[in-house]
């Protein structure tokens, strides 16, 4: 009965995160909650992924770091090609390595979740992308 799994995250500035998943990763923005006339809530597309982000209340949030010990992972056909799209919007990403026999780089959004795009490899595990002079 299950059809989607979506991340939700709370974020700090909704401006800042929407500059950042938007012009930065790529995401679309599907659907918005405007209560008080700015968003305040949202559902962003990446190809078949989405997540959705909200802001904090004034006065509710939390104490201490969000996200420690969550990863989310985005599938896509072409790590090693996000990954240089990324880069060539100014995006700090990790370089690419193979991890259980997946291409794999990392972000880190302005609230600190990461963030990691993976694909199908069969170039051998902890192989770095500049070991392979690209």
């Amino acid at each position: 009965m299950v059809t989607q799994a979506i991340p939700f995250f709370m974020v700090d500035d909704m401006s800042r995160s929407l500059t950042f998943y938007v012009d930065g990763l790529g995401f679309v923005m599907k659907n918005k909650w405007t209560p008080r006339g700015t968003i305040e809530w949202c559902l962003l597309d990446l190809g078949r992924a989405s997540i959705m982000l909200q802001e904090y209340r004034p006065g509710r949030k939390p104490e201490g770091v969000r996200g420690v010990g969550i990863s989310i992972c985005f599938n896509c056909d072409d790590a090693v090609g996000y990954y240089r799209g990324l880069l060539s919007r100014g995006v700090a990403a990790s370089e690419p390595f193979v991890g259980n026999n997946m291409w794999v780089t990392d972000v880190t959004d302005p609230d600190g979740y990461r963030l990691f795009f993976e694909s199908p490899t069969d170039v051998p595990e902890e192989t770095k992308l500049s070991a392979l002079g690209n």
